[in-house]
């Protein structure tokens, strides 16, 4: 995938003395402070990871802009909650240096010096951000010498700052966070190291449906887990008990293992599985063969035969592309699944990519992090890629980069 890259041209003095627009992701969570009910960060890991695209702008001489979305602020009405202040008080902690806010910046009229960030207030609060108005479109680009995407989370989505200034800007580039996530994404998916495994696991078939249809072409193996499994399992004429499926999902189910045996590809149907006779923290676990799962049985994660089995795959596997926990691991019980298939990818070999709220709470909670090969924070933005559709960000950035 060909896109510009923002550190080659800091690298090369392009973006010395220009007006650098940079699209973040600060969507942090607020809460209101006990003593005085005003809005602070809970949680800042969006405004550090966003950091270096900032720093790399001042550093370069640039006049650099910063915008993001907070919430769901309704176009044109200005309310208190949705906007960025306590973004900007964390961002001049951390920057160490004043960042001021900017209201009302669309139509310019502000001044931003050379080796200056201004932060420009909620881009969802301007008329025709969600639809990508061609007006506003045209004013985002005047504002600019470069705009830099640097927001996967949002790369999903054509709107106005996040599509259509980078069709209006004098230049269009991916920064250091989206540039990572495009090259991670190649590698995993375009230009995988073969053996190719997927672990696609949720509560349901229909929620990841087109996820399993798009990668049944390209993957060598597809694991299933959660309520997905039990849904094959059924299709495949094993018992699940009054475990969580979709029966009216089994020909689609069966439709995606005949496309993966075609290719000579497969998807591993649990042999044993954990049950309990209730869905709780304290259930009684017990393991047992698929075929001997009774009526009464909730299957609420992959026994240990399986996970065995899937692990030597995994740790054969040339690429990996994880997304779902197998089990509920939330609950130690029933946490043995999911802590063998994170364990195994944690010492396989293999480049892995992951992503998906669970998943990256699974990945904190077994800290393997450093073993990772690349952790995607995008959530939908992930999930889209896996359905193979080409994203908004990256269509426009590879077709200004080709122009």
């Amino acid at each position: 995938m060909n896109f510009l890259r923002f550190s080659d041209l800091c690298a090369s003095g392009q973006a010395t003395g220009k007006r650098v627009f940079i699209r973040a992701d600060l969507n942090v969570p607020l809460e209101a402070g006990a003593l005085d009910g005003a809005l602070q960060i809970t949680e800042d890991t969006r405004i550090r990871a966003s950091l270096p695209a900032m720093r790399m702008a001042l550093d370069a001489g640039a006049a650099v802009m910063v915008t993001s979305h907070l919430g769901r602020p309704s176009e044109g009405l200005w309310r208190p909650e949705d906007s960025l202040a306590p973004v900007a008080a964390r961002l001049s902690e951390l920057l160490g240096r004043p960042v001021p806010l900017i209201a009302d910046w669309v139509d310019g009229g502000f001044e931003v010096q050379p080796g200056q960030l201004v932060l420009l207030e909620n881009c969802r609060l301007n008329q025709g951000e969600k639809k990508n108005s061609p007006e506003l479109a045209a004013k985002l680009g005047r504002l600019c010498d470069i705009f830099v995407h640097d927001a996967f989370g949002t790369a999903h989505r054509a709107e106005g700052t996040t599509y259509g200034i980078a069709e209006t800007a004098p230049l269009a580039c991916a920064g250091p966070l989206l540039a990572a996530e495009m090259d991670a994404i190649s590698k995993a998916l375009a230009n995988p190291q073969r053996p190719l495994l997927a672990i696609v696991a949720g509560s349901k078939v229909s929620t990841k449906l087109t996820i399993l249809q798009s990668l049944s072409d390209k993957v060598d193996g597809l694991i299933v887990g959660g309520g997905i499994a039990n849904t094959f399992m059924l299709a495949a004429g094993l018992p699940i008990g009054n475990s969580l499926a979709e029966p009216d999902l089994l020909d689609q189910a069966r439709a995606v293992m005949a496309a993966m045996k075609a290719r000579g590809a497969e998807v591993p149907i649990p042999t044993d599985v954990v049950v309990a006779k209730r869905f709780a923290a304290d259930a009684e676990a017990t393991v047992k063969a698929v075929a001997d799962v009774a009526a009464d049985d909730l299957i609420l994660d992959i026994g240990p035969a399986t996970a065995a089995r899937l692990a030597a795959q995994l740790e054969g596997a040339g690429t990996i592309v994880w997304n779902g926990p197998v089990g509920v691991f939330e609950f130690e019980a029933f946490a043995g699944g999911t802590e063998a298939i994170a364990r195994a990818i944690a010492s396989s070999p293999a480049f892995s990519i992951a992503g998906g709220g669970d998943t990256l709470a699974a990945i904190a909670k077994y800290g393997i992090e450093p073993q990772v090969g690349y952790i995607s924070t995008g959530g939908g933005a992930f999930l889209e890629v896996l359905e193979g559709r080409t994203l908004p960000a990256f269509e426009v950035l590879a077709r200004r980069a080709a122009a």
